[in-house]
């Protein structure tokens, strides 16, 4: 059975349609169908020097393989022309919509995988709709009470307890339930998802050195420790908590499935610095299949030819994985 997938490509002055053109570039075999402006598409594909060929969408078809250069396009309209490399705000709400309709042809099985190019929160938040991220608009617009952000490269796979929040505001969120939840979410996904019979689970510790005892922070004592023996009760493989400076080496992550961390800053500057631009970012809890890129809109670059695809590429390859 050929596969079905849709991208959203995001915000419409940002790489988005670029590197959606970029990885569209080459045969897949799956059906790839993109959402964004036509118009857009067809501007940034001229200044970019490249002739995709428009191909009209039918859902009610059995998926075909996609085809170099094809572009198979829902047209969802902006609200106001673009400009690579500047934000209106004004088309907030299309990027939204984007997702949405992504979300609601996954939800029906019109499509088996949704891929997402970069967005632009600021510009969003700016335009009056509170929004902290793909992960956190997926899982409300789903009603998922905790979507787990995991990012992969290579072997390399690392999870979040927390995800885009305020240093300031950390700690408040390390309870025993977010814990407990997140490296359950983990574990499951590792099963079903990547089929891991016995998946093994390093967590890393809030504090420098994980707390050294409670004489650099007590969350490891008080909340984390003994979420973990919990889980350990419970039969789960998990190991830690783990001082995050040394968790991450080769000797620790030896038998490891994927490692959990407290904080958006503590687990994926070290995931970035092994394979940034073609890791992957994959939203954990959901009922649909969900995976990114691991870069942003990078607006200085839009339409100018030189941003890569490998991470968008890399992300229709996890989504396919995770299909299977």
């Amino acid at each position: 059975m050929i596969a079905r997938l849709v991208l959203t490509s995001g915000e419409p002055a940002g790489i988005g349609p670029d590197v959606c053109l970029g990885a569209l570039a080459r045969d897949w075999p799956c059906e790839l169908v993109v959402l964004g402006d036509r118009a857009v598409f067809a501007a940034r594909a001229a200044s970019l020097g490249l002739t995709p060929r428009f191909v009209a969408y039918a859902g009610d078809r059995a998926p075909s393989r996609h085809r170099a250069n094809e572009l198979r396009l829902i047209d969802v309209a902006v609200a106001q022309p673009v400009v690579p490399g500047h934000l209106d705000a004004r088309n907030a709400r299309y990027v939204l919509a984007l997702l949405d309709r992504a979300v609601d042809g996954c939800c029906s099985g019109e499509f088996q995988a949704m891929v997402t190019a970069p967005l632009q929160k600021s510009v969003i938040s700016d335009s009056g709709v509170p929004f902290m991220g793909h992960t956190e608009y997926l899982a409300a617009r789903l009603g998922v009470p905790r979507p787990v952000m995991m990012l992969i490269a290579g072997t390399l796979r690392v999870a979040l307890v927390t995800t885009h929040l305020p240093l300031a505001k950390v700690p408040a969120a390390i309870t025993h339930e977010s814990v407990t939840a997140t490296v359950r979410i983990v574990h499951d996904a590792l099963r079903s998802r990547w089929h891991i019979a016995k998946p093994r689970v390093a967590v890393c510790g809030l504090n420098p050195h994980a707390g050294e005892r409670g004489h650099l922070g007590e969350e490891e004592i008080r909340v984390i420790t003994p979420a973990l023996a919990a889980l350990r009760s419970a039969g789960l493989d998990v190991v830690g908590p783990l001082p995050a400076d040394t968790a991450f080496t080769p000797r620790a992550l030896a038998g490891i499935d994927a490692v959990v961390a407290m904080y958006h800053d503590q687990g994926l500057p070290v995931l970035k610095a092994v394979g940034f631009g073609e890791a992957v970012n994959v939203t954990l809890g959901l009922p649909i299949i969900r995976t990114s890129v691991d870069h942003g809109t990078a607006l200085d670059l839009a339409g100018s030819g030189r941003a890569e695809p490998a991470s968008l590429g890399a992300a229709i390859d996890a989504a396919l994985t995770l299909i299977a």
